[in-house]
């Protein structure tokens, strides 16, 4: 990757973590370890790999992409606000009365979403449908979706996968967060779904595995996503919870927890360093 792209990058990837702490903490609540986990991640999605028009967010060709671990709104809403879809500092009216920044995300008022998740599991078999409807339509956009380490316990998560690899939907990407921590503690002390790649494989999946905070491997995974014929993709992205903010990385604590003022004024303050 340029060193050009890789400024860009990363500097999208701070800005939507400072409106991660924006949100939360404004709303006294929400879900910000979770959130910080992805940003990596989604700014490589909406500022250079998907298709999307903030202009027409419904457009027909755009690319689609599922929050299916729909708790970590606040970075979808981040990433979607940097994107020109509404302005960034509506942020801070995550969770108020009256606003569209619900805390999970909500595709009838939200512009850029699209599908309303919340319901851990369903957001996957949303995706799968989006990405089967493409291949019936003869549609060329492509279908990527983030799944929860913690959300990967549900069943219905892997009947998901199952349907996808039957159908053969190469047009379909789905990212596992891998950060470890679910609400209840460490995933590999409640019901653990680990390890990922042999069970994707012997799903019908094609799996790649890579450093969720890299982004010449994120670049990488994404690009033989695009290359891969006649299966789904599944990329096992091994991220840290909170990442950015010394004192929420890889703290169970920050899965729904929000910053207090002082807490936010260090987290802002360490963010801003990064950029």
């Amino acid at each position: 990757m340029d060193s050009a792209k890789l400024t860009q990058l990363k500097h999208e990837a701070a800005m939507i973590r400072l409106g991660i702490l924006d949100g939360v903490h404004a709303a006294a609540s929400g879900h910000p370890g979770g959130s910080m986990s992805i940003a990596d991640i989604m700014s490589y999605l909406y500022f250079a790999e998907m298709k999307v028009d903030p202009a027409n967010p419904k457009w027909d060709g755009r690319d689609r992409f599922v929050l299916s671990k729909g708790h970590a709104a606040p970075a979808l809403y981040a990433t979607l606000a940097r994107k020109g879809f509404f302005p960034f500092e509506s942020l801070t009216t995550l969770r108020h009365v009256d606003s569209i920044l619900q805390g999970h995300p909500d595709m009838k008022h939200i512009p850029g979403v699209d599908m309303t998740t919340g319901s851990l599991g369903q957001g996957i078999s949303a995706a799968v449908g989006m990405a089967l409807a493409a291949k019936v339509d003869h549609k060329d956009y492509r279908t990527y979706a983030i799944v929860g380490d913690g959300e990967s316990e549900e069943g219905q998560v892997w009947e998901a996968l199952m349907f996808a690899a039957r159908h053969d939907l190469d047009n379909l990407c789905v990212v596992i967060d891998y950060n470890g921590l679910q609400i209840d503690g460490p995933i590999a002390d409640i019901v653990n779904p680990a390890p990922y790649e042999g069970k994707l494989s012997s799903f019908g999946f094609h799996v790649i595995t890579i450093d969720a905070h890299d982004f010449d491997q994120i670049e990488n995974a994404f690009n033989e996503a695009r290359a891969v014929k006649g299966k789904p993709t599944a990329i096992v992205a091994n991220s840290v919870k909170g990442k950015g903010v010394s004192f929420m990385e890889n703290q169970v604590k920050w899965h729904g927890s929000a910053p207090n003022d002082a807490q936010y004024e260090q987290a802002v303050a360490e963010i801003k360093a990064q950029l």
